[in-house]
Parts: C-alpha cells; sequence; structure tokens
C-alpha cells in the first residue's frame, strides 16, 4: 500500500495496519484490528477516541502523532471527494472548506470568520452533519419504555409527597399579624395585582401545550419524557425538603392562611385537593407556606429548557416566544405577591442548573468515560435513567401512526432531507 493512496476509505483492517507500521506506530496494529478499524472507520476518528476506551492510548506523543496523521487523511479525502471532514478536535468544533452545488462554507476558527453569503441554515445543518459524523450524536436511541414508566412513577410519588408537605407548612405559617411580610425589594416596589398569578398559571399551560405537541411529533418522545419527569421529581423533592425546613411569613396581606388541617384525615383530603388540583389556583387550590422555593418557577423554567433543547436551532421565534414566556410568568408570579423574591431567583437557578448539568453528562457520554463509576455513585437515578445513551438525542419528528399515508411520507421526506 503506497503511502500516497487517496482511496483511504476502501482500505481494509490490514491495511489500516501496515499504515501504522509504515508510520511507525505498529504497536496498535493488533489493537486497531481487533476493533475492526477500516479506512471508513479511521476517517470518522476524532482524538477523544484514541485517549478513551476502548483504544485509551497511554502516550501522549504517539497519540498526538496518530491525531495528526489521521487529520492528513480526512483532508486528503476532503480534496478528492468535497467532503467536509472533522479532524484534530478535542474541546472545539473546526470546519473544513468545501465546496458543493448547494452552498460553499469555510473553515470556523479561532481567526476566521464565516462569509457573508452563508446563512444561518445552511451553518447549522453543516454542524449537524459534522457532529454526527464525530459521533456526538446518539447512534441507538432506544424508547426504554420501562424506565420511562419508573421515571412517571418517581415523580407522581414526589408529587403526592410535595402535596403532603404543603399541607404540613400551611399549619407551620407564622401568625401575619405577629410576623408581617419580610423586607423584598422587588415586592416593596410592585403594588399587588389579584388577576397576575392566574396569568402566570395560564402561561403555564400555554407552554405544556406546545411541549405536548412536541412530544407528540418527537421520534425519541420516551427518551424526552423519562428526562422530563426524573427531573421534576428530583426538583420537586428538593422543594419538599427546603420547604419543610424553614417556614417564612406570607409574601402577601392578602393572603388567607387560617384554616388549618389538625387531624389526619384532614390533612390527607388536603392532600388529594393540592395533588388532583396540581397546586394550581385556576384549579381552586390556595396554599400558604410553600414559599421556599417557587413550583410555578420551576415548572415554566423546565418546560422553557425543554423546548428550546429538543426543537431545531433555526426556530429562533419559538425560542424567543418561550424565553418570554418564562420572563413574564415570573414577573406575574411576583406582581401576585404569591412568592418572595428570593424564593424565584433560587428556583429559576436550580432548575436551569440541574437542566444544564444533566444534559452535559448525558451528551458527552459521562457513563462510558473512564471515570464513569464515580458519577454512578453521585447520580445514581441520572445513571440508570441514561446507562444506553451515548451521545445528544437528535430532533428528528415522525407522524406516530400509520396512517394517512401522506402524512407518514412527509415526515419521512422530513428525516432523509436531513
Amino acid at each position: 500500500m503506497a503511502d500516497g493512496d487517496h482511496d483511504v476509505a476502501s482500505w481494509s483492517k490490514e491495511q489500516v495496519a501496515s499504515w501504522l507500521e509504515k508510520k511507525g506506530l505498529g504497536d496498535y496494529a493488533e489493537v486497531f484490528q481487533r476493533h475492526k478499524i477500516d479506512g471508513s472507520v479511521l476517517l470518522m476518528m476524532k482524538e477523544s477516541d484514541l485517549r478513551q476506551p476502548p483504544l485509551e492510548i497511554n502516550i501522549l506523543g504517539d497519540m498526538k502523532k496518530l491525531v495528526n496523521y489521521i487529520g492528513e487523511l480526512q483532508h486528503r479525502a476532503q480534496s478528492d471527494n468535497h467532503v467536509c471532514h472533522l479532524h484534530n478536535t478535542v474541546d472545539r468544533t473546526s470546519l473544513s472548506t468545501c465546496s458543493t452545488p448547494r452552498h460553499n462554507l469555510y473553515r470556523v476558527s479561532a481567526n476566521e470568520n464565516v462569509s457573508d453569503d452563508d446563512t444561518d441554515e445552511l451553518i447549522e445543518e453543516e454542524v449537524e452533519r459534522i457532529v454526527n459524523r464525530s459521533g456526538r450524536y446518539a447512534q441507538n436511541v432506544e424508547p426504554e419504555i420501562f424506565k420511562t414508566v419508573l421515571s412517571f412513577v418517581y415523580m407522581f410519588f414526589v408529587f403526592l409527597l410535595t402535596s403532603f408537605i404543603m399541607t404540613v407548612v400551611h399549619d407551620r405559617v407564622p401568625d401575619p399579624k405577629k410576623y408581617p411580610p419580610l423586607p423584598d425589594l422587588f415586592l416593596d416596589n410592585m403594588p399587588y395585582v389579584p388577576w397576575a398569578f392566574q396569568v402566570c398559571e395560564m402561561i403555564g399551560v400555554t407552554m405544556f401545550c406546545i411541549w405536548a405537541l412536541l412530544l407528540f411529533f418527537h421520534k425519541y418522545r420516551f427518551t424526552l419524557m423519562r428526562r422530563m419527569f426524573s427531573m421534576l421529581g428530583t426538583i420537586f423533592l428538593l422543594r419538599c425538603v427546603s420547604m419543610l425546613i424553614t417556614s417564612l411569613s406570607v409574601p402577601g396581606i392578602h393572603l388567607q392562611c387560617d384554616q388549618k388541617f389538625e387531624t389526619w384525615y384532614a390533612k390527607l383530603t388536603r392532600t388529594y385537593e393540592i395533588w388532583s388540583g396540581m397546586g394550581m389556583t385556576i384549579h381552586g387550590v390556595n396554599s400558604c407556606g410553600d414559599y421556599m422555593f417557587s413550583g410555578h418557577t420551576s415548572c415554566v423554567t423546565l418546560l422553557n429548557f425543554f423546548i428550546t433543547e429538543y426543537t431545531p436551532r433555526r426556530m429562533l421565534q419559538l425560542h424567543t416566544f418561550t424565553w418570554v414566556c418564562n420572563l413574564f410568568a415570573i414577573f406575574f408570579l411576583l406582581a401576585a405577591h404569591e412568592h418572595y423574591s428570593i424564593d424565584v431567583f433560587i428556583a429559576f437557578y436550580i432548575t436551569s442548573r440541574l437542566f444544564l448539568y444533566y444534559h452535559t453528562l448525558a451528551n458527552n457520554r459521562s457513563l462510558m468515560a473512564r471515570d464513569k463509576q464515580r458519577r454512578k455513585a453521585w447520580f445514581p437515578l441520572f445513571s440508570y435513567f441514561e446507562s444506553k445513551c451515548d451521545g445528544i438525542v437528535p430532533n428528528v419528528y415522525e407522524w406516530p401512526f400509520p396512517y394517512p399515508k401522506s402524512l407518514v411520507n412527509y415526515f419521512e421526506k422530513k428525516q432523509k432531507k436531513h
């Protein structure tokens, strides 16, 4: 095999091994053959593949040489086939020059800019193709319906527990006559708006409808539901602890908290009322004491993040709309004087950080890294629910029923296009 051969994609495992020998890296020929690395696989490899199991090359010099040699092959294949290839990538993404009948993209790096003729949509499509080729998209997303059901059961019981804790803390609310509302920078300067809380909840209902519609069409709806259920359960479990250990005075003098639930029957009846009404005023549920932190803020924030994460980046209008809804829901919640500002701030921070940390771990295949046992110890629920996750869940949509055929064919054409 001549070193100048350009048809790298057609190399066999033996030719790859011979190429390694010629480059002075013959020690790795056996392991490359064992893992069936032929020419086509070689062109898709990146530095993280060499560093992590199963190859796990521990000699830095050899690894850097391999990265450089593979990059040269990818660049050469690109020149022959007019296909963009990703190479020399560790923690950044670089686009190599490519020319196709449809569009022309240029290298994106620290010192070079995208040409003015490129549109956002074309850039996004190119990035998605490169990410998919580099192996960051999940290759086999299974429904894992049992895990989805289990995550729903987890959330179901946490919501029941939350309803019971809300009943308990209601009886512990300090007397408003003796303990007036605490000083609050926003509430002290914002007059009470009686209808604001209902508007906040209607915004939440609107965002839930958008999320339900997204789930209906998303191909990997069970994975999305499992993540939503597990995160909601965890957030509200933390909320149970935080509102139980410290009771704050009411944030508004309009709140009526005189009713007490002293017997177990009264507590359980009230628990069912809160749970069946989902803790919402529009369903007739009014509660006191559940201030630290805001459940309404957590729900609308989580819906916002899920909608923006699992819709294409080019749907900028939808993303702007959900962010505006999120911020307005928080504003109306505070205008209703139902929560202190700190309740809302902590709820937004905890919810957004949990979402980001969860997806960072899942998208980067952390459970397949060398130190995965430590992650399993610290995040047991995440480790179980995401045990088969091998990358980013792609945003692919489908018609979930076999009929009508026209809709089925329409979504199939969309999938092939992207």
